[in-house]
């Protein structure tokens, strides 16, 4: 059993950084959307005591507008942001009641979108919701589930014989040539408002965080692929007034672009080519520019596991200890429980727990960003029983 993580520190952080993206609008648009529920937060006593912490709380994006992950705050904020311009509205006017009086003037758009699955279907959805069309594309690998629920919006989808980055540069190609709108969660030079706006959306996760019933972390640690939405959490726990957590950044170790961007050391964001990971929402090789500066400044460490980890995490959430809640978990929402288990209870990481001060008055707080999205790997994942 491979249960591999690496550690690094990073020699970029600002102490000073303040919040970049924080706006409460966001919430209060996903608030007047159908369907709208705030998801839980979930606290693991049973499960601290076996780490020796104080406190695991995880926020279950499973129960996402019954869409089984996070990324329709993304998608849905920044692109009623868009539709709101084209109808000649203010910003005053954003609300799921405003675009529904204009379905008309909306109808013929068409947004275009890359995407590892959940992204594709909130686009999906949301131009289901909006009245709008969408076409999506998915690499190579994707899972037919994947594709499936994304034309059960009304989208067009299609998995292409590319890579995830492969795939980005084609759906921004297919935006150019038919004059479609591109909606993408990543960021590059002149592609820079409407993730800004997605990451803006994903914030809406905090917000609803800090009217629960809490506890202030002492630990954030964040997974990802491009990056924009670790980035935008942790821009979102810089709050005033606030101690700071320790911040992580958590990635598999066959798609660590941000790992090796620290690594190389001289400031700049560095790509990788060769993706093997089974996490699909984390498969991505090419960091975001806009999640780059800020991630570059707020986090203390980066981490990197094998796929094994995140497995041996979604048995673990799905067979809790004792009283704890069970939490369907995909492989990319559980790899950071995985990775936090592994430090607290494996002796050949105590000096990692030593670094990230890891200890029985730590709070850590985690996102499950996804439930069963590939319910084929889900199963796969569950069969081997759960060591005690």
């Amino acid at each position: 059993m491979n249960n591999k993580i690496n550690l690094i520190s990073n020699p970029f952080k600002d102490d000073d950084y303040v919040s970049q993206l924080n706006d409460d609008g966001c919430i209060k648009f996903h608030k007047s959307l159908p369907g709208y529920s705030h998801t839980p937060l979930i606290e693991l006593d049973k499960y601290s005591e076996i780490l020796k912490i104080q406190s695991l709380q995880i926020k279950d994006e499973s129960k996402r507008f019954n869409l089984n992950a996070f990324k329709s705050l993304g998608a849905s904020y920044a692109m009623a942001k868009i539709l709101l311009s084209r109808i000649g509205s203010n910003k005053a006017d954003l609300n799921y009641q405003t675009l529904k009086e204009n379905k008309e003037k909306i109808k013929h758009l068409t947004f275009v979108t890359a995407t590892d699955g959940n992204h594709g279907r909130a686009v999906a959805w949301s131009s289901e919701i909006y009245g709008c069309q969408a076409h999506v594309y998915l690499p190579k690998g994707s899972s037919k589930h994947r594709l499936e629920a994304i034309e059960s919006h009304g989208a067009y989808a299609e998995i292409t014989d590319l890579n995830y980055d492969e795939t980005v540069i084609h759906a921004a190609e297919i935006a150019e040539q038919n004059n479609w709108i591109l909606i993408q969660d990543t960021s590059w030079i002149n592609y820079e408002v409407i993730p800004k706006d997605i990451m803006i959306g994903y914030q809406t996760i905090v917000h609803e965080f800090l009217k629960d019933p809490h506890i202030w972390p002492s630990h954030v640690i964040m997974q990802a692929g491009v990056g924009s939405f670790a980035a935008s959490v942790f821009d979102a726990f810089c709050v005033p007034g606030m101690p700071k957590p320790i911040f992580i950044l958590a990635e598999p170790e066959g798609a660590a672009c941000y790992f090796k961007s620290v690594q190389v050391a001289d400031g700049s964001a560095h790509s990788i080519d060769n993706l093997e990971t089974i996490m699909a929402g984390l498969s991505c090789g090419v960091p975001s520019i806009l999640a780059w500066d800020i991630i570059k400044s707020t986090v203390d460490y980066f981490i990197t596991c094998h796929d094994e980890v995140a497995l041996q995490a979604m048995r673990r959430l799905a067979h809790p200890t004792e009283s704890d809640p069970s939490i369907v978990s995909g492989e990319s929402g559980a790899m950071t429980t995985g990775i936090i288990e592994q430090i607290c209870i494996n002796p050949k990481y105590s000096e990692y727990k030593d670094l990230i001060m890891l200890d029985q008055s730590s709070n850590v707080f985690c996102i499950s960003t996804e439930g069963d999205t590939n319910p084929e790997l889900y199963r796969e994942a569950l069969e081997p029983s759960i060591a005690p």
